[in-house]
């Protein structure tokens, strides 16, 4: 029997032929088939005489096709999650569960990811003035904690920064050259729980009418959430919280100068990023070409009314 392709990609049918009488015979003849030649091969396409009878078609799918058709394009939940992430969140969170999931696994030591200053600045061991950043702990419940808080905030703030990734990357340089700067005046080896709070503190500013619920119990507005979260920490660990100090320390900082600083000075915003740090993100701005503008010019003065004699 003859092969069809049908109107949906994703399903095959067979045709059954249809045969018409012929007119010399009065008896069914044999329909005349359109021949494809690809790669050597025949493969009957369809037949030249119009069918007289109904067409019964039968449906014939194999498994991948089938499930092709019924996922419809969908992605996974998890491969959604990853591409409608923006793009600094996204692979500052795939970073840190792949630096717990490589020390996990004991392919790395986080002796190899800690920040120190000799290590760095003697030993050229470069790589840990990020990595520093980027291990949070073995799998375990306080890593989700953090992983949680982390994707949260940072979305929040990259998202409300705009389409451009330059700003929020600007803010995460800034806070963590701010970090590495005064990381040795309180002796953290791991710098990002203090990143995650400056990020914390500077979203919290920024949303003061935002109501907050901690575990169900209490009920806060944003601002206060970075001292709760302290509070909370220094319960359950006894000790007091200085990554969480410093982070908002370096946040309030960032805050005061983007948006206190700026409406008592002019709109003058001296952490904004510069001009090549933008243009590494968006590109160059486009010029207007010299001989538009000429033509426009010379179209302006041919196009002007000319002046009436007195």
């Amino acid at each position: 029997m003859p092969c069809t392709q049908h109107q949906s990609p994703a399903r095959l049918h067979y045709v059954a032929p249809v045969t018409s009488p012929s007119p010399s015979t009065g008896h069914a003849s044999s329909p005349t088939p359109l021949l494809d030649r690809t790669h050597d091969k025949v493969t009957h396409i369809a037949t030249r005489t119009a069918p007289t009878a109904p067409t019964f078609i039968l449906p014939l799918c194999s498994p991948r096709l089938f499930m092709d058709q019924a996922m419809d394009g969908a992605r996974l939940p998890v491969e959604a999650w990853f591409w409608e992430t923006p793009v600094c969140t996204r692979w500052w969170t795939t970073a840190t569960l792949l630096a717990s999931a490589l020390v996990q696994c004991r392919i790395v030591s986080p002796y190899q990811l800690f920040y120190s200053y000799r290590a760095v600045f003697h030993r050229s061991q470069y790589w840990r003035l990020v990595t520093s950043f980027l291990y949070f702990g073995p799998f375990s419940i306080n890593l989700l904690f953090h992983i949680y808080f982390l994707q949260r905030y940072s979305r929040l703030l990259e998202e409300s920064s705009g389409r451009s990734p330059a700003h929020f990357s600007w803010l995460l340089l800034y806070a963590m050259v701010s970090l590495i700067v005064m990381s040795p005046l309180v002796s953290l080896p791991f710098l990002g729980h203090p990143l995650s709070s400056t990020l914390v503190y500077i979203w919290s500013r920024k949303n003061p009418d935002t109501q907050l619920s901690f575990l169900g119990v209490l009920v806060f507005t944003a601002p206060y959430l970075p001292w709760v979260l302290m509070g909370f920490s220094l319960i359950m660990h006894g000790n007091i919280p200085k990554d969480e100090i410093m982070g908002v320390v370096i946040g309030h900082v960032w805050y005061f100068f983007t948006d206190v600083y700026p409406p008592l000075h002019n709109g003058s915003r001296p952490l904004d990023p510069p001009g090549w740090w933008r243009r590494i993100f968006e590109g160059r701005p486009a010029r207007p070409s010299t001989d538009n503008v000429d033509e426009m010019i010379h179209a302006g003065v041919r196009d002007a009314p000319v002046p009436e004699a007195r």
